[in-house]
C-alpha cells in the first residue's frame, strides 16, 4: 500500500490506496499512517486532516491478514514494550490505536465502500464521518471468534446509543450509509462523486477558524465528557484562560468589529 498525501490549502488528506486488499493495512502501512499523523499533528501548516481510501470498493478493512498471522512469540512478550517493538515481534493491534499520538487536530473520515473491523476502529476515531451512499459499516470480529482489539466496542458506545452498538458489536452484521446515518454514525451522506468535496468543504470549515480554539475543542472532548458538572466547567475556563490573550482570539475580535474575514495565524 502507498499511504498517499496531499495538503489542500490548510486541509491534509490521507488516502489509503491498496486495492487489491480493499485498503487493509500491513505492519508496515500501520507504522506509515502513524508517522504520517505524527508528521500532521506537528505542522503548523495543517489544522484539519481527513483520511480516506483510494477507489470506490473501500474505506478500510482494517489489518491485511494474509500479512499479519499470529507472531512467533506470545501476546505477553510484547504487551508491556512499546508499539513500535511489539511491532518487531509481530504484534500490530496497538498500531491502530492512535491515542498516544495526542492528535488534537481535527480528523474526518470520508467513507467509501467498507468500513469494517479495524477500519471502523479507524473511522471512529476521527472526530466526523461523512459516507458516500455506496459504504457500509461492520464490526465482524465475532464471526471470526475474536474481538474489536483498538477500542472499536467503546467508541462505538460513544458514538451511538448503546443498543445500536451493542448490535452492531455483538451480531457481527453490516449496516449500509442509511441506517448509518439513521442512528448517529455518521453526520452526512453524499453521492459518491461528491464525497471528497463534502469533506474538503467541510475541513475546509473547520481550517478556517482559531486553530488553537479548535484542537482546544477536540481535547475538551476527549478529556473531560466523563467528568462531572463541576470539573468539566473548570477545565473548559481553564481552556478559555489559556486562549483567551492569544493573537488568533485578538484577532479575532478585530476582525468581527471590522466587519472583515480573520487572518488565524495558529498564535
Amino acid at each position: 500500500m502507498t499511504i498517499h498525501y496531499r495538503l489542500e490549502g490548510h486541509v491534509a488528506v490521507l488516502t489509503l490506496d491498496a486495492p487489491e486488499s480493499m485498503n487493509a493495512l500491513t505492519l508496515d502501512e500501520l507504522l506509515a499512517l502513524r508517522e504520517r499523523l505524527a508528521a500532521c499533528r506537528d505542522d503548523d501548516a495543517v489544522r484539519a486532516i481527513v483520511v480516506t481510501g483510494a477507489g470506490a470498493r473501500a474505506f478500510c478493512t482494517g489489518a491485511n491478514l494474509k500479512a499479519t498471522l499470529p507472531p512467533e512469540h506470545g501476546f505477553a512478550a510484547g504487551a508491556f514494550k512499546g508499539r513500535r517493538a511489539e511491532a518487531a515481534q509481530g504484534g500490530y493491534t496497538r498500531l491502530l490505536d492512535f491515542s498516544d499520538l495526542e492528535i488534537w487536530k481535527p480528523m474526518i473520515a470520508a467513507v467509501n465502500g467498507y468500513c469494517l473491523g479495524g477500519g471502523l476502529e479507524l473511522a471512529l476515531q476521527c472526530d466526523l464521518r461523512i459516507a458516500a451512499q455506496t459504504a457500509s459499516f461492520g464490526l465482524p470480529e465475532v464471526k471470526v471468534a475474536s474481538v474489536p482489539a483498538c477500542g472499536g466496542v467503546q467508541y462505538l458506545m460513544r458514538a451511538i446509543p448503546a443498543a445500536h452498538a451493542m448490535k452492531l458489536a455483538m451480531t457481527g452484521e453490516r449496516i449500509d450509509a442509511a441506517e448509518a446515518w439513521r442512528i448517529g454514525l455518521v453526520s452526512d451522506v453524499v453521492p459518491p462523486e461528491g464525497l471528497m468535496d463534502v469533506a474538503l468543504q467541510i475541513a475546509g470549515r473547520i481550517a478556517a477558524n482559531g486553530p488553537l480554539a479548535v484542537q482546544a475543542v477536540k481535547q475538551l472532548a476527549v478529556q473531560t465528557a466523563h467528568l462531572a458538572p463541576r470539573d468539566f466547567v473548570a477545565q473548559a475556563n481553564r481552556q478559555w484562560g489559556l486562549l483567551r490573550d492569544s493573537a488568533d482570539r485578538i484577532e479575532g475580535r478585530k476582525a468581527f468589529a471590522e466587519k472583515r474575514e480573520p487572518a488565524y495565524r495558529g498564535a
